[in-house]
């Protein structure tokens, strides 16, 4: 009896290892993995950006300016790809492969889609992948493949990806005090909220209860997707209950609870309801727990089998703790029907809680504590059968007891004693294969602190690399010193002449300033004795009225060009309504002499483009007075306003007067005079318009026709700023 109960406590002293080993199943709580993936467009690999990733079982992202994004899923999870761009993509996973989804133009400026394991560092890529398809089978193997990786990366983003890798493997192998120390590795060269709260867990797994509260604290929540934060919420909860601060846990339980309905991340409500429960219970709040296992144990049941049986179990478990016994049996029996049926398509490692062995074990108990002796034997012979058809020693020692103690109780002594001796015999059986246990951990560890210190020798050559290389550096910046001391009298001199340079093109531009000024104050005085001489015109023929009306417009239009005699340009609205307005007043005096019309283009935004004010007025003018005066018929006037490019328009004035070769021949000496300074005054203020902002203006001027009107054609192109 007495080497019995030091065996025990023993086994308890060792357990936590039995744990950190028992790893090389299925873990049938971990059944989520993380997936990478990557959107380009094909020909020239360039990354696409904010590209809709979802999974339907409610894990939602969006990729980076690199393209990239990674999510969780798990084994049969579809993952949704959307985009404005191309046509949505839909793609069933099958592990935590790295998928590269290329977009290709077809015809009619189409998009679909090629999914490829390809990348641009494949290298790297490879030794990644192949780490995280070994994290759960064989962690040196694993941490070699990232040892590799580190080996081949040429950036902070992969060496952060690598040690991302890396602190995986050690939380999944229990080694949360190197899992910390490579997530913070990772966010140094690569701040990533994924990692942030990687990290957050880690410190709470190791017992860094307080770092873990700080670490999800710290993390900006408006940057976290909404599965993120679900997951925060989730995490601060899970560290307030491990220090017994409930009403904090339920508060951060309720809060990830709320977005998780918001959003219908289905499987995250189920969890939350579960786990607000399970405060509850250990806060003494039994009613209140009772309300949230039956929501969780309702929620679970419209997902798959597996997760409505982890409920159930858990659901038992509390009524065992509560000492209701029935309920916890109903529970339980319905759980084994369930659990066998998974069996039929997944193995169930013995650390499972689903197991048949453990399920029969807890029934046959329950039954114990109810007095129920046939039951209880039953089931509990049931799960040593099974305990040791799976080789659960654990289980079948506890069932092996239990037998003995309801034996002992029906006063069955004889076989509570043969029961309580195969109770001593499996634990001498646990006992030596502890000690196995004991010497593979210690290899374990030794294996895994020899990897850690290869990768910290890796990081250490590469700073030291690195510090060579500064060294360098700093040594052909001196050497360069002396190089740009012999150039720096040259760059001086440079200054100097760009300083002359730049002070003469100020210069420059101050007399085309003022040469425009000047200009213009001849352009205003030719227009005005042009515009008195027409109204002369109607006071000599003694019609006062016409007189009087044009004399009204004439004052209209002079005090829109005094407005604008300033300005180099003008919006194109203002130019049209001065030449409607000019045009006017020409056709008053001329009457019988031509028609005009002035076509605007609807397509021509008006207010995009502007004009030197009065540029058009002497053509029209020239057009009038030289050339459709002398027409023996009655002549027409054309102006057209039409864009010919996004950023380019043309103002097209024709007629079908003289030309411009009759009109010269006809002229007194005064008159060509005249029109020579109009026309040269033009072409003037366009040149150095031109000059100053980069060819705005173009004037084009060409005969219209063959005939004996030839007429006249003026093209003026205007270009946006």
């Amino acid at each position: 009896m007495l080497r019995a109960i030091k065996l025990i406590g023993i086994l308890s002293l060792l357990f936590n290892t039995f744990l950190m080993l028992g790893q090389v199943g299925i873990d049938s709580n971990v059944s989520k993995f993380t997936v990478r993936g990557k959107v380009v467009e094909s020909e020239t690999q360039d990354p696409i950006a904010n590209v809709n990733i979802e999974i339907n079982g409610g894990s939602y992202t969006t990729t980076n300016i690199f393209g990239e994004f990674r999510v969780e899923a798990k084994k049969g999870d579809e993952l949704t790809i959307r985009h404005k761009d191309f046509e949505t993509i839909f793609y069933t996973i099958q592990s935590n492969e790295r998928i590269l989804v290329k977009v290709e133009p077809e015809e009619q400026d189409k998009f679909f889609s090629k999914r490829s394991k390809e990348s641009e560092s494949p290298k790297f890529n490879h030794y990644i992948d192949s780490a995280e398809v070994y994290l759960k089978r064989d962690a040196k193997r694993s941490i070699q493949f990232v040892i590799d990786a580190i080996e081949v990366s040429d950036s902070k983003k992969e060496n952060a990806e690598a040690y991302e890798v890396l602190g995986d493997i050690n939380m999944y192998w229990k080694q949360y005090d190197l899992a910390v120390s490579n997530y913070r590795t990772s966010l140094r060269d690569n701040s990533v909220n994924e990692i942030k709260l990687k990290l957050a867990l880690a410190y709470k797994e190791n017992k860094n209860y307080q770092e873990s509260i700080q670490q999800y604290n710290d993390i900006n929540k408006k940057s976290l997707s909404n599965y993120q934060l679900v997951t925060l919420y989730e995490g601060l909860g899970d560290v307030y209950k491990a220090i017994q601060q409930y009403d904090a846990a339920i508060q951060s339980y309720q809060d990830g609870l709320k977005l998780a309905q918001k959003h219908l991340i289905t499987p995250k409500i189920t969890d939350l309801n579960s786990k607000i429960a399970e405060v509850y219970n250990d806060k003494g709040s039994v009613r209140e727990a009772q309300n949230f296992f039956s929501s969780s144990l309702r929620l679970a049941e419209g997902e798959n089998k597996k997760r409505a049986v982890e409920e159930k179990v858990k659901v038992a478990d509390f009524e065992s703790k509560n000492l209701n016994y029935s309920n916890e049996i109903t529970l339980r029996k319905q759980a084994l029907e369930d659990i066998i049926d998974i069996q039929l398509d997944s193995v169930l490692g013995n650390e499972s809680p689903l197991t048949t062995q453990k399920q029969n074990y807890k029934i046959g108990k329950a039954y114990a504590f109810q007095k129920d002796i046939p039951n209880a034997i039953k089931y509990l012979e049931k799960s040593i059968e099974e305990a040791d058809d799976r080789e659960d020693l654990i289980v079948k020692k506890d069932a092996t007891r239990g037998l003995s103690e309801v034996y002992r109780d029906a006063g069955q002594y004889d076989k509570a004693l043969m029961a309580y001796q195969s109770y001593v015999d499996i634990v001498d059986k646990i006992y030596l294969l502890k000690e196995q246990e004991i010497s593979q951990a210690t290899k374990f560890g030794k294996d895994l602190v020899a990897k850690q210190n290869r990768i910290n020798s890796l990081e250490s050559q590469k700073d030291l690399a690195d510090t060579k290389y500064q060294l360098n550096t700093e040594q052909t910046k001196r050497q360069q010193l002396l190089i740009y001391s012999l150039f720096g009298g040259v760059l001086l001199l440079l200054v100097g002449a760009f300083l002359m340079f730049k002070y003469i093109r100020q210069q420059r531009l101050a007399n085309n300033l003022l040469a425009l000024k000047s200009l213009r104050s001849q352009m205003n005085p030719h227009f005005i004795f042009n515009a008195l001489n027409s109204v002369n015109s109607f006071i000599a023929s003694n019609d006062e009225r016409t007189a009087n009306k044009y004399l009204s417009d004439f004052s209209l239009l002079m005090r829109a060009v005094l407005e604008n005699s300033e300005e180099d340009f003008i919006p194109l609205e203002k130019e049209i309504e001065l030449l409607q307005l000019y045009t006017k007043l020409e056709h008053f005096r001329f009457k019988d002499r031509f028609d005009y019309d002035i076509k605007v283009d609807e397509n021509v935004n008006k207010t995009d483009f502007v004009i030197p004010p009065m540029l058009l007025q002497p053509y029209i003018e020239n057009a009038v007075w030289h050339g459709l005066r002398y027409k023996k018929s009655k002549g027409y006037l054309e102006i057209v306003i039409a864009q010919t490019k996004p950023n380019e328009i043309s103002i097209t004035i024709t007629d079908d007067g003289i030309g411009r070769k009759r009109s010269k021949e006809i002229k007194t000496q005064h008159q060509k005079n005249q029109n020579s300074k109009g026309m040269g005054n033009i072409k003037k203020r366009v040149s150095i318009l031109n000059d100053m902002y980069k060819d705005k203006v173009d004037v084009f001027v060409t005969d219209l026709k063959d005939a004996e009107d030839t007429g006249t054609k003026v093209v003026v192109t205007l270009k946006k700023n």
